[in-house]
């Protein structure tokens, strides 16, 4: 993964999107690692994997396949889910390979379609956007893989300050960090989905489970009726929880590939590893609501993007990239937005800034490549001029690229 930061962050200037870069802390007091001993501000599944503790592990499905004593599969000794979801397993396998189906809910949608595309490319299939016959005989060797596993919430998450984000400018502007409203919507952005498919997938705050089994859960979710500590809306789920998930992968952090121990943190937190592939060409299209990244002639990786408006289109051409800004701060200048005069602020850092976890800075003034605080909306709403991922998407393209890569914007 290739780390670079702008030089000189003060002389980043006003976007369209309105922000200015720098690095900063990443949400929430250290937490001691338990398994080196080392501070990582979070506990890490362990010495070779500074993930945390809810990464995935694929060679469980398929080192622990074997066959029974009557000849059939034995799976891996996890909760079964109380359904198959065939949907959702392309999705998470899909989002492995490189191929971003944007958010992780088990239905066909745009995101979905696109990343189809994007596999179907990159392996010489007919671009259909289905999942038709060939498509899932390229996927075959990912068959093994479940749609969702069972994790286990970490305990520190549980000591985090969560606040519910104000609408008014000037009342976000007094926050010290655009954090998670709650531990629900933090849960979502860790495994690329939504709090409701986390719902969906834990019923009555148990983990969807096949009928004839009955699976553990240590700390029930509780209901709505005990509040937080700061007064604000309650969290469905709790630290300490077991809970199903979407079955994301790709979120190994090697040791040492990371200096930046806020970064670090945010990665970890996005589910995002560091083993990403590096790429020499980005292709953003605006009809096609994609941006395609290229090693060489080949295509490694596809996002769905969310990119200009009729105000603020997108400047179709050739671009460079001057450098990457870390969980930067947001300067909100309502001239420059479109929004007429008016009071101008700076925004704290945090996952839902108005640019997410990273902005990507282009040779081109005022644009960039950024996350969003709501990944939901990408490739259906419009931007303020910029190339808008979700922040997962953006994190992992951001240990892409680098200012040797070439962006090319077309309509």
């Amino acid at each position: 993964m290739r780390i670079f930061v702008l030089a000189a962050v003060s002389s980043l200037a006003l976007a369209a999107c309105g922000m200015q870069g720098q690095d900063n802390d990443q949400e929430g007091d250290p937490v001691a690692n338990s398994d080196s001993g080392r501070d990582y501000g979070y506990e890490t599944y362990g010495d070779d994997n500074l993930a945390d503790t809810m990464a995935s592990n694929d060679d469980r499905y398929r080192n622990e396949i074997g066959a029974d004593a009557g000849g059939e599969q034995a799976q891996p000794s996890e909760l079964p889910d109380a359904e198959e979801r065939p949907i959702m397993q392309v999705q998470v396998v899909l989002d492995r390979v490189g191929f971003g189906p944007g958010v992780i809910d088990g239905k066909m949608g745009m995101s979905t379609e696109n990343a189809l595309r994007g596999f179907q490319e990159a392996n010489d299939l007919e671009t259909t956007g289905k999942l038709d016959e060939a498509t899932k005989s390229a996927l075959a060797d990912w068959e093994r893989i479940p749609a969702t596993r069972v994790v286990t919430i970490p305990a520190s998450w549980g000591e985090e300050s969560y606040i519910d984000m104000p609408e008014d400018v000037a009342e976000k502007a007094k926050l010290e960090r655009l954090g998670y409203a709650s531990l629900d919507e933090r849960l979502a952005e860790r495994f690329h989905t939504t709090v409701e498919v986390l719902k969906q997938l834990n019923p009555n705050g148990q983990p969807a489970t096949a009928a004839d089994v009955k699976g553990p859960n240590p700390q029930p979710t509780p209901t709505p009726d005990i509040a937080r500590p700061d007064g604000q809306e309650p969290s469905y789920f709790q630290a300490g929880q077991q809970i199903r998930v979407p079955n994301i992968g790709g979120d190994r952090i090697a040791p040492g590939s990371i200096e930046d121990g806020n970064w670090q943190r945010t990665l970890a937190s996005l589910g995002v590893g560091t083993e990403q592939p590096e790429v020499d060409r980005i292709v953003v299209s605006k009809a096609g609501k994609t941006l395609k990244a290229y090693r060489g002639d080949e295509l490694v990786a596809l996002f769905t993007v969310s990119s200009g408006s009729s105000e603020f289109p997108l400047p179709i051409g050739e671009w460079d990239i001057l450098g990457e800004a870390y969980n930067p701060p947001y300067s909100y200048d309502p001239e420059v937005l479109g929004e007429g005069e008016g009071e101008t602020y700076t925004l704290a850092p945090g996952p839902n800034s108005p640019v997410g976890v990273v902005w990507i800075d282009l040779s081109k003034e005022h644009y960039g490549i950024h996350g969003t605080p709501d990944p939901e909306t990408i490739g259906r709403a419009q931007s303020s001029g910029c190339v808008r991922l979700t922040n997962w998407d953006a994190a992992r393209l951001a240990g892409m690229v680098s200012q040797s890569t070439q962006v090319i914007f077309e309509p």
